[in-house]
């Protein structure tokens, strides 16, 4: 990083890009800078002055940016100061955290002043492992004892049928019950549940307005309306934690599906249909299936249908490897799984801050595998950046592979996403990167919160020149002076659409037209493209494209 990354960041500042769902993308015209003369300093400065905005609930924000801004400007009159004061509120709340026994809040801190490299991080009162040791001790299904498995019928009794009064619904001048059924399982003596989030969103969803309550029916006692409330969820993982006023009968013990492999034997259990106590059996068909933006999920040949959904997959032990996520409508036999290990990460922060929201810094990319090795993996490739991101400000370049975040190696993105998913947004980590020519780089950026299209997000704050990697996969140059949508093509990005659609290096290609659709999940991309495998004949190609996907990051 350099005082050029400020200037630029001084020039960002005066360029607002817009766009909407209705209208197309289009470039910015010139801009005309010959009358400004702006230096480093001036870049600086106006960074302090808006480090200086950052409201007082973001203070680490502001630690992270001020900490740049030192790193960047070791002479800049009160940097230095600037920073100090900011370290000094984060120590200050860390030790307020401890006195509160917020230990969750406690650890996000700490890990900040180890990425900002606090000097007194060693003689603060309790370390990581100390802070880690504390927040499992607290936090049902992570604190529980072993599960008292006897044999599989046994473990029916810990389960439940979720169901969502909805109220009635009038068709046709008639009405019927609305309701939405599904599966959840004990995780905790006290009455704590397990269940996926689609099944009981509508009860947290702010756009919804009907009516919707919560209420479980013991396996045991189908009769039986308990009420129940949500202590926390995440819908880009698609789980929940529920809490009622029972004694479970039966506790499940969280297992380690990382031990798992394709061909394993698995049982599911739950209400299909509403069909409670129902028990099937089946094997891991495959562990990597994209099915989430989050994270890759099991596939499993275990018969699940509609009311499964929530339900536990164990293994012939008792414990629980998975939560089913129920089977795609009109397929038979495809169905899908969520991990276990995605639910320990989340559980934390469901107990102890409700909404779990997923974080990112602005990036795109894919895991680079080593060559002439097959299948070995060696890190994660940036293939795109947005601008004024968290990666943008920290310095991160395209082309960089990232080999390490917070002291840990990453080998992918998987990798590089499960320890994001361990971390609270608002968190400052370390990342490490080894540039093209394989120098080692440190990075300090601030996990903000991921949106929900995140490619909505590129086509707002980029130009379409470079907006179309993520979208597309290729990166375009301007080669013409009259015509501003007419390029050549400069990268193509391995595996993409723009890979496999038989696109190459300098093939011209004009775009005539970028929209999003209203609900803001997908966009559609109209070129006109001369390409090399046609032999240079003028072909239109229209591509409708999803906004979200598991190589943002």
């Amino acid at each position: 990083m350099s005082r050029c990354f400020f200037v630029s960041l001084l020039l960002a500042a005066a360029l607002v890009l817009s766009s909407c769902a209705s209208s197309s993308s289009r470039e910015p015209k010139d801009v005309d800078t010959s009358s400004r003369k702006y230096t480093s300093e001036d870049a600086a400065s106006y960074e302090m002055n808006q480090i200086k905005k950052i409201p007082d609930a973001d203070f680490l924000k502001a630690l992270w940016r001020s900490k740049l801004l030192v790193i960047n400007n070791q002479n800049l009159a009160g940097a230095q100061s600037l920073y100090a004061s900011y370290e000094a509120k984060t120590v200050a709340q860390y030790r307020k955290a401890i006195s509160q026994k917020d230990y969750l809040e406690a650890l996000r801190l700490f890990n900040s002043l180890d990425a900002v490299e606090y000097s007194g991080l060693s003689e603060l009162k309790m370390q990581r492992p100390e802070l880690e040791a504390a927040i499992k001790r607290s936090v049902p299904g992570l604190s529980s004892a072993a599960s008292n498995f006897t044999n599989l019928a046994a473990c029916v009794k810990g389960t439940v049928t979720i169901y969502v009064d909805k109220g009635v619904k009038v068709q046709g001048r008639v009405g019927r019950t609305d309701a939405v059924l599904g599966s959840g399982f004990f995780i905790d003596k006290a009455g704590y549940i397990i269940t996926n989030h689609h099944v009981i969103s509508d009860c947290v969803d702010p756009e919804y307005k009907g009516f919707a309550r919560l209420y479980i029916y013991l396996a045991e006692d189908s009769d039986t309306r308990i009420p129940a409330k949500i202590v926390g969820y995440d819908e880009n993982v698609d789980l929940a934690l529920l809490k009622t006023e029972v004694d479970a009968p039966y506790v499940f013990a969280l297992g380690s599906s990382e031990s798992l492999d394709v061909g394993d034997k698995v049982y599911a259990i739950g209400s299909p249909l509403g069909l409670d106590r129902t028990l099937t059996s089946g094997i891991i068909s495959s562990k990597d299936r994209e099915l989430f933006s989050a994270g890759k999920v099991f596939q499993i040949d275990a018969a699940v249908n509609s009311g499964n959904s929530g339900g536990p997959l164990i293994d012939s032990n008792g414990d629980v490897q998975a939560i089913v996520f129920a089977g795609v409508q009109n397929y038979q036999g495809l169905n899908f799984a969520i991990p276990v290990e995605y639910l320990r990460y989340e559980l934390p922060i469901f107990y102890s801050r409700g909404k779990r929201k997923g974080g990112w810094i602005g990036c795109y990319g894919r895991t680079k595998k080593r060559a002439g090795s097959g299948a070995a993996n060696e890190g994660l490739t940036v293939e795109y950046v947005m601008p004024s991101s968290p990666a943008a400000l920290a310095g991160i370049n395209v082309g960089e592979t990232i080999v390490e975040v917070g002291g840990m190696s990453v080998t992918s993105l998987d990798e590089f996403k499960a320890d994001f998913m361990r971390r609270e947004v608002g968190t400052i980590v370390k990342i490490k990167a080894l540039d093209s020519a394989g120098k080692k780089k440190t990075h300090i950026v601030y996990l903000d919160e991921r949106p929900k299209a995140p490619g909505k997000e590129v086509h707002a704050h980029d130009v379409i020149a470079q907006a179309l990697v993520p979208l597309l996969g290729m990166e375009l140059n301007r080669n013409s002076s009259l015509n501003r949508n007419q390029y050549v093509i400069s990268r193509i990005v391995r595996g993409s659409v723009a890979d496999s659609s038989g696109f190459s290096v300098d093939d011209t290609v004009s775009v005539q037209d970028v929209q999003l659709d209203p609900e803001g999940e997908y966009a559609s991309v109209q070129i006109y493209a001369k390409k090399r495998n046609n032999g240079y004949l003028d072909v239109a190609v229209g591509y409708t494209v999803p906004l979200d996907s598991q190589n943002y990051f």
